[in-house]
């Protein structure tokens, strides 16, 4: 458990990573509730932004917080509350008003942009506007209109496609939540090097995800894949088996096999272990 010093007459603060944000945010929150609270517990947060929802993910050590790029910081208010939940409830229906107006002020202004997703802050402090464009946009314009429109601050953040499904996507090819919804705290790059090494097939409408790029669980393998190949010989080297000197022609990596044309012209599969030395 992860305690700091508190003022004095007050108990030690306790600190939990928490993820909040229709980014999926993920940071480090204290509280100096004496309760606790629990694993995907709802709370409300005090952050950088304003007032926030969140859900506890874990207590907050040193090993965790340091596998988090770039924690967000604030403090526990409290666990929801049911008066709490019913304001939930209504932000979501001021989201929906929100997206319609938005829409109809980005007409109205003759901008070249589409909004993805509507955030509005728990605690009223701003709404905030993701939106999708192809150019460079000038909405200075357009957010003073919402301004006046919403009576609040107003932010727009424009994002890219693999934002828009971390945002809006819901199950893969998988049938599993999409990993940028559920665990991913970022993005890692993928290529098509990855796909070509792990034998996927190369058709791009079957290793695309809901984003339209590749999909992440490529990188995800990619390191297993990386380091059983460094363990095989290299495909055109020569290698001495149990059943001869051959040339390797391919590798099946994770099977831990390769494909041996032998001085005779046989062709046979051969284990890794069945391999005695590279000449």
């Amino acid at each position: 458990m992860s305690q700091k010093l508190a003022q004095p007459g007050l108990p030690p603060t306790v600190s939990y990573l928490v993820r909040h944000g229709a980014m999926r945010y993920v940071g480090e929150f204290t509280t100096f509730s004496q309760a606790g609270f629990n694993r995907q517990q709802t709370v409300i947060l005090k952050t950088d932004r304003g007032q926030e929802v969140g859900t506890v993910l874990c207590l907050a050590t040193p090993q965790t917080v340091a596998v988090i790029p770039e924690p967000t910081h604030g403090q526990i208010l409290r666990s929801a509350t049911e008066t709490d939940r019913q304001q939930m409830l209504n932000i979501a229906e001021a989201q929906k008003r929100e997206y319609d107006i938005a829409t109809r002020l980005i007409r109205e202004h003759r901008l070249a942009m589409q909004i993805a997703d509507v955030e509005h802050l728990f605690g009223g402090e701003r709404v905030i506007f993701y939106f999708l464009s192809e150019i460079r946009i000038d909405f200075r314009e357009l957010v003073k209109s919402m301004a006046r429109e919403f009576h609040a601050r107003i932010e727009l953040r424009q994002i890219g496609v693999r934002d828009e499904a971390k945002l809006l996507a819901d199950y893969g090819d998988c049938g599993q939540p999409v990993c940028c919804n559920s665990f991913m705290i970022v993005m890692p790059p993928v290529s098509m090097r990855m796909a070509k090494l792990q034998k996927s097939t190369l058709d791009p409408n079957k290793i695309s995800g809901r984003c339209g790029r590749l999909k992440c669980c490529l990188r995800f393998e990619q390191d297993v894949y990386e380091a059983h190949q460094m363990e095989l010989p290299p495909i055109g080297s020569r290698v001495l088996t149990k059943s001869g000197q051959g040339k390797v022609l391919a590798q099946e990596i994770l099977a831990r096999r390769l494909l041996v044309e032998f001085e005779d012209g046989r062709r046979q599969p051969v284990l890794a272990d069945d391999v005695l030395t590279k000449l």
